[in-house]
């Protein structure tokens, strides 16, 4: 079960988790076994047998009281009171240094097909969600500030510039230079992790959640979910298209303070270009977690820009559905996914980041608790 669908803290020390079939179950409790001995994991206590429902039985940890936040609650405090950046800290250390371990203790460079497929495997497979949502279909997109539409496939034939940058918004491109990176025996550094590394699937005091996808998976997959996450998912895209993943999962569900946003379009019809100027505006906390991340998996645990490209286009393009997004944040989508394929665009470009706009000083005094 992802994310999104995991129950929350009740009265008691359990929580039930229902699986989609026998076999997934199994597997989530197989997965868990791996990590059990090497991570702060819940408690596993049993699989209650149900004629109709698969469930696992876990430790509460919140309702135990070992851990009272979800990694999205404590960056959303941090963006708000600058006496939880530590705290912060602590936390997304922890989870690289989680990750890093996993690489030098349990790391083999194996087929892409010997790890976990949920992710990545399955999904750049032909006809899978990549193909229905952006080949199979050719979606309009209005342009920001113009009254042009134009679709996803037009833009290909369109030269752009965005940031001072020249890209080219090819997405059946990009998806098919995925496609072939992300082969099933193509061998990558894969360890024994979470799988999923994601805001609400990591507790503080640290403690992971959810072991769906637990298993063997590649360092520079678990890299690319994570960075990506903090960077767009968490603050943007999820409060915004998914809001009952927050609403039901993060404890304080606190409003976003990511906004990025395109700040100028000027389309040249007859030359076709497209020039752009963007910003990618987030909290205190918020830039401090990407920062952090950064540092920790790709300066301390040498992941590169060329590891990190096909991995990155999975998650970009692979988790909200692009005929949700509007207009304005389908071409921001797109223009991310575009650096993040361009050989030229460095780790540190890819993940550069804006202070965001000043917001109410009486927010904190009326929603945020003191932190830990």
């Amino acid at each position: 079960m992802s994310a999104s669908n995991r129950p929350r803290a009740s009265n008691t020390a359990t929580f039930y988790k229902e699986a989609t079939t026998r076999e997934a179950a199994e597997a989530e409790a197989r997965g868990w076994t791996k990590l059990v001995s090497r991570l702060q994991v819940p408690d596993l206590r049993g699989r209650p047998s149900l004629p109709d429902r698969h469930l696992l039985a876990y430790e509460d940890v919140f309702a135990s009281a070992r851990c009272d936040l979800l990694l999205g609650d404590v960056i959303a405090l941090a963006d708000r009171d600058p006496a939880v950046l530590p705290r912060l800290a602590r936390l997304v250390d922890g989870v690289c240094q989680d990750l890093r371990a996993a690489a030098a203790e349990t790391g083999e460079v194996v087929p892409l097909a010997d790890c976990v497929p949920a992710l990545y495997l399955d999904r750049i497979r032909p006809g899978g969600r990549l193909d229905r949502w952006y080949l199979l279909r050719d979606l309009p997109l209005t342009l920001p500030h113009t009254d042009m539409t134009l679709t996803v496939r037009e833009l290909a034939d369109y030269s752009v510039t965005a940031n001072g940058r020249p890209l080219t918004l090819d997405v059946a491109a990009s998806i098919d230079s995925a496609r072939h990176a992300l082969v099933p025996d193509r061998r990558w550094l894969a360890g024994l992790t979470q799988g999923d590394p994601t805001e609400p699937n990591i507790a503080d005091p640290l403690c992971w959640l959810d072991f769906e996808c637990a298993g063997r998976n590649t360092a520079a997959g678990d890299a690319a979910n994570f960075l990506w996450y903090l960077m767009a998912m968490g603050g943007w895209l999820v409060p915004r298209y998914q809001p009952d993943v927050y609403a039901r999962t993060l404890h304080l569900a606190l409003p976003a303070r990511t906004s990025p946003r395109i700040d100028h379009l000027e389309l040249h019809a007859t030359a076709r270009h497209i020039d752009i100027r963007y910003s990618w505006n987030m909290g205190p906390g918020r830039h401090a977690a990407v920062k952090g991340a950064l540092h920790g998996l790709c300066d301390q645990g040498g992941i590169g820009m060329d590891e990190l490209h096909a991995f990155l286009a999975l998650r970009i393009l692979g988790v909200i559905p692009a005929g949700r997004l509007t207009g304005h944040d389908l071409l921001l989508v797109l223009i991310k996914l575009a650096e993040s394929q361009d050989p030229a665009v460095s780790l540190d470009a890819f993940f550069t980041t804006a202070p965001a706009p000043h917001s109410d000083p009486g927010e904190r005094s009326r929603n945020v608790p003191a932190p830990a």
